[in-house]
């Protein structure tokens, strides 16, 4: 049974050839199951006609914001959508969503929609090659949209190389996916951690580090669109998530952060510490702000912190699945290796701060994630929604062989 059937897509068509395409893949979207609503570029009905595709999806076409004195509502047709699917992507309309230039259809209900969106590029293979498309790209995914890689073949212009728009059987299937996998942590609790901590020096001042919290919250809100009942402890962060699932706790400290992970523990499924926990605390924070000195040293006594993924670790029952984060600056395979053993972790994400793009203060991360048998699997650079992406995929296969071991073990 196709999991496309009920869905409601909102099919985006700019001017490309490739826009010939659109009418295969309205017809097996319908054929899926799926409610199809279409939206055109001016420039893409003289590919393909408005009439055409109204009468495969059995719905008006829109093209313009206005049309014959009425207000055609993106706005409504965002709102109305599980998925908005631009294909094919021209690279015009792609620098307009990238920049919310805002002057077609297509943009103004992008702009305005709050369901996942997809993207199809289709263009020739110098354009597609050039470094404003691909900053263009890559700043949608950063937005946290999902691309369609373009596939590798004859182009328009007669050139052959990557460019083209990948075929509607395969959108149709990358659809499929994206909405089997949306339910794949239905009735789970996730407990994530996710920011820095700060510990107090006195009223103004703190120990802390650069952790912007974005990791931990793109893993949150994955999870919880694909079901699941999260609860996020999250650190000093500017961050804020209106994801329907998703409970955020708000901490300060490594102690407060420590006492809401062992409270909700218990009751969690799975518990991803993706947070930067400061290992040492001031052993007393001054209630009055420090005043400058005339000594040229100031000596702060730090003791440690109570360690998280080691106390859980340790309370950790067989049907919880524990994951770990190590961020490294040198042997980063051993330590992180080391760490997953000594906390009980179930696999552990390793990022370096030595890759460029990677670690604190980027929308981008790039990860290898380790598994306690010693196979370690590498991910490209991606956007750290699309890296969240990558772990909970890897946390649901883990989920579902855990499944098949209990019921083999019956």
């Amino acid at each position: 049974m196709s999991h496309l059937r009920g869905k409601r897509i909102l099919l985006g068509i700019t001017g490309s050839i490739a826009a010939y395409k659109s009418a295969t893949l309205t017809r097996l979207l319908i054929k899926a199951g799926a409610e199809v609503r279409l939206l055109m570029t001016p420039a893409a009905t003289a590919f393909i006609t408005p009439l055409t595709l109204s009468t495969l999806s059995r719905n008006e076409v829109y093209t313009e914001v206005s049309s014959g004195g009425n207000w055609n509502s993106h706005v409504e047709l965002g709102l109305w959508a599980d998925v908005l699917l631009v294909a094919p992507l021209t690279a015009t309309t792609l620098a307009k969503m990238a920049n919310g230039l805002c002057d077609n259809m297509i943009v103004a209900t992008y702009l305005s929609a709050r369901c996942p969106v997809f993207f199809a590029p289709a263009m020739d293979l110098d354009m597609w090659r050039h470094p404003a498309t691909k900053k263009n790209v890559e700043q949608l995914q950063r937005y946290g949209n999902h691309l369609i890689p373009v596939e590798h073949g004859e182009l328009a212009s007669g050139l052959v190389g990557a460019g083209r728009m990948a075929e509607p059987e395969d959108i149709i299937s990358l659809l499929d996916k994206f909405f089997t996998r949306r339910q794949s942590f239905a009735g789970r609790h996730f407990l994530i951690t996710a920011g820095p901590t700060y510990e107090p020096i006195d009223p103004v001042r703190f120990i802390g580090n650069h952790s912007s919290g974005r990791m931990g919250l793109a893993l949150a809100e994955g999870a919880a669109r694909r079901g699941a009942k999260v609860t996020l402890i999250m650190g000093p962060s500017a961050l804020e998530s209106e994801q329907a699932g998703l409970e955020m706790i708000r901490v300060q400290t490594a102690r407060e952060m420590y006492q809401a992970a062992r409270t909700h523990f218990p009751g969690a499924d799975v518990a991803i510490l993706a947070a930067a926990v400061s290992d040492y605390r001031p052993r007393e924070a001054k209630e009055q702000k420090i005043k400058k000195q005339e000594q040229e040293d100031l000596q702060i006594e730090l003791v440690k912190n109570p360690d998280i993924a080691a106390t859980l670790g340790g309370e950790k029952e067989k049907d919880q699945l524990l994951i770990g984060f190590a961020l490294e600056t040198e042997n980063e395979e051993s330590n992180a290796r080391e760490k997953l053993s000594r906390k009980n972790f179930d696999f552990i994400v390793l990022n370096s701060l030595a890759e460029k793009g990677a670690g604190f203060g980027y929308d981008t991360n790039k990860i290898a994630i380790l598994y306690p048998d010693n196979k370690i699997k590498d991910f490209e650079l991606k956007s750290k929604t699309a890296v969240a992406e990558d772990i909970l995929d890897e946390l649901s296969n883990l989920l579902t062989d855990t499944q098949a071991d209990k019921g083999h073990a019956s």
